[in-house]
């Protein structure tokens, strides 16, 4: 991977990113993303952001080796802080990282997001997080993507700012408005796999003393189950009768 050659990940994060924005890229590493948007004349602007000092003079080395030292303002800060007023940063990017992270940022580094319309997040884990940060902070999912390299599954989701049309079900705080209605089989696949790795904690669990928190995590684990199988369609329903009691 390189400026010129995103992997496919970074590639469809970019595709997210509104024609014309001065985005920031929280999280940069390398600065492949915002180098990659510059060159191919997708955005005017951007800033690359690096908490890390070691990525942070990656990021600088990679946007002098592209002579874009102009449209690139590096910076080393934590979060949102990499963003500066007189940026007017449009869009930010938040890629490889945990939803709850995600979160963290957002919410630490909130006021830094005035005059940004749009944010193209991209959780290894937990996108959950940010659909509920989205909810309680005046976002709305805009639209979401699924995708799977090098056999790992992961989720992009856009927010856009405004009241949400709908408050979003449980179900589609979990697994995503957009992605369960297309079904694909990346998200099959995802889902899939999630309901077999809980349901061999439940298992395991069972073997355990039944404290409070025992019991409390199986009955959370068992009703997430459920709310998968039913949106699956899953012609295994005996588990989730099985269970329902618990």
């Amino acid at each position: 991977m390189n400026a010129q050659q995103l992997s496919l990940r970074l590639e469809r994060v970019a595709q997210h990113v509104p024609k014309g924005a001065i985005v920031a890229d929280i999280g940069s590493d390398h600065a492949y993303l915002p180098c990659f948007l510059v060159l191919n004349g997708m955005v005017k602007r951007a800033v690359a952001g690096e908490v890390v000092k070691g990525p942070f003079e990656s990021a600088k080395k990679q946007v002098q080796q592209e002579q874009l030292e102009n449209q690139i303002t590096v910076r080393l800060a934590s979060g949102l802080a990499a963003i500066h007023p007189e940026d007017g940063v449009t869009a930010v990017t938040i890629a490889g990282m945990g939803g709850p992270l995600i979160v963290s940022i957002l919410t630490e580094g909130i006021a830094r997001l005035e005059g940004v319309e749009r944010l193209i997040l991209q959780p290894n884990v937990h996108a959950k997080a940010i659909r509920d940060w989205a909810q309680q902070n005046g976002w709305n999912v805009h639209s979401e993507e699924i995708l799977k390299e090098n056999d790992k599954i992961y989720e992009i989701l856009v927010l856009e700012r405004g009241e949400a049309n709908s408050v979003l079900t449980e179900t589609e705080l979990l697994m995503g408005p957009y992605l369960m209605k297309e079904r694909s089989p990346v998200f099959i696949e995802k889902w899939r796999r999630e309901s077999t790795q809980w349901k061999k904690i439940v298992a395991s669990m069972e073997a355990t003393e039944q404290t409070v928190e025992i019991l409390s995590r199986k009955k959370d684990l068992v009703h997430k189950i459920q709310l998968v199988e039913e949106v699956l369609n899953n012609e295994n329903t005996e588990w989730a009768a099985d269970h329902r009691g618990v």
